[in-house]
Parts: structure tokens; C-alpha cells; sequence
């Protein structure tokens, strides 16, 4: 269970560099700033925990990189739970297993930003979708790959 534990960890970890790329590619293309959602995310978290990032200098390069790591903590996760469902035996063909890998990704990351108020996907544009859904593709394709990759050498 520990191997496919720390298989799912750098699926995952490999996803999220997919999906970093992705995003930053379609930001250097279409000159669209970065996401603050991260960050927004992160402060209100603190925040209703009792712990708040410190008001003082530098507070907001904290929350960015907080949220960065809350992503990369989201992305290994996920390929972590992806991996042990794929050692109990549930397993599909690349296509699918990266669909399903990237939805799950979805649902981990934009339900928890609806239900704090940070962001509502009910509202967003296909282009908004787009500039989600894409990434989250790419990443459940990779993660998918890195973790199905072993079944081949068996």
C-alpha cells in the first residue's frame, strides 16, 4: 500500500507540473494575469481556523505561496487516492482513467473555492471553463499515465 501511496504522490506531482505548464502556457498566450483565487482561498481558510497569515510585511507573497503549495498538496493528494483506488482494482483505459482523474481534480479543487465564497463556477464564462477544465485534463492525464504505467511491465 506504501508504494502505491508514494507511486500516486509523484503521479500526482508529475500532473501538477502538467498542469502548471498548461496554465502558464495559456497565461504567456493570451496575457491573462494569474489566478488570485489561490491566495483568496488560502486567507479565508487561516482565517476561519484562528490562524491568519500575519497582516505585516510580506503577507501577501505568504498567501501566494500558500496557495501554490495548497495545490501541489491537492494535486499528490489526489494521486495518491487515485492510485490506491487503482490497486483495489478499479482500473479503465488511459482516456477514461484520465477523465475521471481530471474531474476528480475539478470537484477537489472548485467545490471547496464555492463553498468558501471565493469563487462560483456557476458564473463563469466558457472561456473561464476552459481555462479550467483544460489543465485539470492535462493533469488527470498525466497522473492517470505515471500511475497505469507500471501495469505494462507486469
Amino acid at each position: 500500500m506504501i508504494r502505491s501511496i508514494a507511486r500516486g504522490c509523484a503521479a500526482g506531482a508529475a500532473g501538477t507540473t502538467a498542469l502548471n505548464a498548461v496554465t502558464y502556457a495559456d497565461m504567456a498566450l493570451r496575457g491573462r494575469p494569474a489566478s488570485s483565487i489561490p491566495e483568496t482561498a488560502v486567507d479565508k481558510i487561516t482565517t476561519l481556523m484562528g490562524h491568519p497569515v500575519p497582516d505585516t510585511s510580506g503577507r501577501d507573497n505568504r498567501l501566494t505561496g500558500l496557495g501554490a503549495l495548497s495545490g501541489i498538496a491537492v494535486g499528490t493528494g489526489t494521486g495518491a487516492a487515485v492510485s490506491l483506488i487503482h490497486r483495489a482494482g478499479v482500473r479503465g483505459p488511459l482516456w477514461l482513467g484520465g477523465l475521471l482523474t481530471g474531474a476528480l481534480a475539478i470537484a477537489l479543487t472548485d467545490a471547496p473555492m464555492a463553498r468558501l465564497g471565493v469563487s462560483d463556477p456557476r458564473t463563469w464564462s466558457a472561456r473561464d471553463w476552459t481555462a479550467d477544465v483544460v489543465p485539470h485534463l492535462v493533469y488527470g492525464l498525466v497522473t492517470y499515465g505515471v500511475i497505469t504505467a507500471s501495469d505494462q511491465r507486469r
